[in-house]
């Protein structure tokens, strides 16, 4: 874990603007710096957005065509479910629309007939209009009969489960023969943009700020390779919730290419939570005699070894940085060999 912290803070330090001045060759001026402290701490991959897609319709499953995982797009359909009384009320519908159309012809040659009559002077105007109603109250059932049949077929077609947008297939609680009824749960899409969410200790509540930049180590739950630059990725706070719960804060990290994580995936992530001074040196400026760490300085009376205690190493683009826990202040010249 100490190689961890080391290799957050040196990416953190950089960003501080930290400097180092070099008073001529082969000498180094020690200056007090000030750089970041960090806490790792676990955030968990979750989705901007998690929508259901449900059963419009009551009935059977008969056909699941997704699983979880898969990556569906928006009105793709994701299941189909049968409702079997709906090709009966099909049937019923179609042979009512039969009926009457055999009562709309015999009604049309009823309307035929009394024109007919009429027109010779053998019919009444009476027997005309009754049979022109009765013409169009058939027209009207007719009309009406299609629109049930219409209906009906509507409901068949939502037996088609749709995904109402576009992203990855979280879950799929159901199997083929379930029995759904309308607005059940077919299944749960994620659809938002993925993003981290920490959960950070309350004394650490003062430190945390929307904008301040994080670094996300390595995937999985195993730690940062000091050695391994590409293993991290920086993210950036974007929202820090004002309740506190069970001691915890709440905050939201922004961070590219979390596409291929999983829902709930955790991993670490390293958090300023505050600030401390620090002396650093390039690590040519120690030597080791007998387990003792030594660095050369200027002094009147001329150079001389002063034991120190080091602490973490930075890196900065390729160059590192020792911190000197002791033996050292500011100000001090090092010789360089």
């Amino acid at each position: 874990m100490a190689a961890v912290k080391t290799f957050a803070r040196a990416l953190l330090f950089v960003a501080a603007g930290t400097t180092w001045s070099c008073a001529q060759a082969g000498e180094f001026t020690v200056r007090a710096v000030t750089i970041p402290e960090t806490k790792a701490v676990f955030a968990r991959v979750e989705s901007r957005t998690v929508v259901p897609a449900r059963a419009r319709i009551g009935g059977t499953i008969r056909e699941v065509k997704v699983s979880e995982g898969s990556q569906v797009e928006e009105g793709q359909v994701i299941a189909v479910v049968v409702d079997d009384k709906i090709a009966l009320e099909l049937n019923a519908a179609e042979a009512r629309i039969n009926q009457l159309k055999s009562q709309l012809e015999n009604a049309r040659t009823e309307l035929d007939r009394a024109q007919m009559l009429f027109s010779r002077g053998v019919g009444t105007q009476s027997r005309v209009d009754q049979a022109k109603t009765q013409f169009d109250v058939t027209v009207n059932q007719v009309a009406a009969a299609e629109a049930d049949k219409a209906v009906v077929m509507q409901r068949a077609r939502e037996g088609d489960v749709l995904a109402p947008a576009t992203g990855r297939v979280l879950t799929v609680p159901v199997t083929l023969g379930s029995v759904v009824l309308p607005g059940d749960q077919i299944s749960r899409i994620a659809s938002g943009q993925y993003y981290l969410r920490l959960s950070i200790p309350e004394r650490h509540a003062a430190e945390i700020v929307e904008g301040s930049s994080v670094i996300i180590g390595e995937r999985g739950l195993a730690p940062v390779r000091n050695d391994s630059k590409a293993s991290v990725r920086q993210g950036r706070i974007v929202k820090v919730y004002p309740e506190i719960e069970n001691g915890r804060v709440i905050a939201d990290v922004d961070v590219a290419g979390l596409g291929d994580y999983f829902v709930n995936e955790r991993t670490l992530v390293w958090i300023p939570v505050g600030k401390r001074s620090a002396i650093v040196v390039p690590p040519q400026a120690l030597t080791t005699r007998h387990g003792v760490d030594y660095v050369r300085v200027t002094t009147a009376e001329g150079p001389r070894d002063v034991a120190v205690i080091t602490g973490e190493t930075f890196e900065d683009q390729g160059q590192k940085r020792i911190e000197i826990l002791t033996g050292l202040r500011d100000g001090d010249k090092v010789v360089l060999p």
